[in-house]
């Protein structure tokens, strides 16, 4: 089979990213990224305390030109070399996706190229294969990151099943709202994780939200076992609202009894046990899906991914149940265009291209 090169274009949130990847047509084993940039925001929305959507549509205008000419640059291929363009359709900030849907399309006409659209969450999942070509099929994965906290079956390559879900706050979003709570800096996420580390984890007991039923509200169809009971339908999907506010009124409870604000020792604590509620509360339903589904192994990826304890207790976990755990590289963690181009290289090759009335679309079911 001949050689594919694909340029990937991500634009869904806060960061503007171009890769080039190409596929020697033996599946995830000969995809190669040949380059991979990522224009970050972070220090434009800081001083807000999280994502802008207004200023994060503007700046993606400003960098996206820039970002896929160096991606191409240090690829060392020319404008009409890419043999398809890919871009992340969905789901997102509806401003940010508009600028790289609106870009990808452009170069698709102007290069005669054809167009794939890619699922924000899709690329995640592929983010594995990038780094672990071989993971054991069928595999449970869990994607969780700022806006995003899912559970997938996947029983073949390219196929994702939708076992559970985030009713309220995705795990990142959690991390951030409760740093911002202890005050720190935005994104909350690395901090907590760094703080955590000289904290007690044990040291306040934070609920950790068990949902036992399913979900009242519309909801994207979720695949379940034949003989599931109805009261266990909802058990693989996930709460962090609760959690958060037990933070607050931690906290408010401590102002109320008069007691100064936490010492440095005791902010590592309140980090350290929020963040082992979170992960407790993520392991304990991707295991349980693992156990469900005859899973071979479990994959973690999205931003949280990259957060070292989940890291430790999920490998830990995974050990002593007999179920390898893979991550991707921190690299590929966070939001990026390799992740894009590796799902447009699947999806190119299985003729899923669109036409030219391709619109972004902030809410997208995979």
């Amino acid at each position: 089979m001949n050689q594919t090169v694909l340029l990937g274009i991500e634009t869904s949130c806060d960061e503007t990213a171009a890769a080039v990847a190409v596929d020697g047509g033996a599946g995830p084993a000969s995809w190669e990224i040949r380059s991979s940039v990522i224009a970050s925001q972070v220090d434009i929305h800081r001083e807000w305390g999280g994502v802008v959507p207004e200023l994060a549509s503007r700046q993606h205008l400003r960098d996206i030109c820039g970002v896929v000419e160096r991606a191409l640059a240090d690829a060392e291929v020319d404008w009409s070399r890419p043999d398809a363009i890919a871009v992340t359709q969905g789901p997102g900030l509806v401003g940010s996706l508009l600028v790289g849907v609106a870009f990808a399309k452009a170069l698709a006409v102007a290069l005669e190229r054809p167009l794939v659209p890619v699922h924000h969450l899709a690329g995640h999942i592929e983010s594995l294969f990038l780094c672990h070509p071989e993971l054991p099929l069928p595999s449970i994965v869990l994607v969780v990151s700022g806006g995003h906290t899912s559970l997938y079956h996947l029983p073949a390559p390219g196929t994702y099943h939708l076992v559970g879900r985030t009713r309220d706050d995705a795990a990142g979003e959690a991390f951030d709202k409760v740093a911002k709570l202890l005050g720190l800096a935005y994104p909350g996420g690395p901090i907590i994780d760094r703080l955590a580390r000289e904290g007690n984890e044990r040291a306040i007991r934070f609920p950790v939200a068990r949902i036992t039923h399913a979900d009242r509200t519309k909801a994207p169809t979720m695949v379940t076992l034949p003989g599931l009971p109805r009261r266990a339908a909802g058990g693989m999907d996930f709460s962090f609202s609760g959690l958060k506010t037990a933070v607050a009124r931690h906290l408010q409870h401590r102002r109320i009894g008069g007691q100064p604000p936490p010492t440095d020792g005791e902010l590592a604590d309140i980090c350290a046990s929020f963040q082992r509620a979170v992960i407790d509360a993520l392991l304990e339903r991707a295991f349980e899906a693992v156990r469900r589904f005859g899973a071979c192994s479990l994959g973690v990826a999205g931003g949280v991914s990259a957060n070292s304890r989940l890291r430790v207790l999920a490998t830990t976990e995974g050990s002593a149940c007999g179920v390898p755990v893979f991550f991707p590289t921190l690299h590929l963690s966070t939001d990026n265009a390799a992740m894009i181009a590796a799902a447009g290289l699947r999806r190119f090759r299985a003729g899923g291209v669109a036409s030219l009335d391709l619109n972004a679309q902030a809410t997208l079911p995979l």
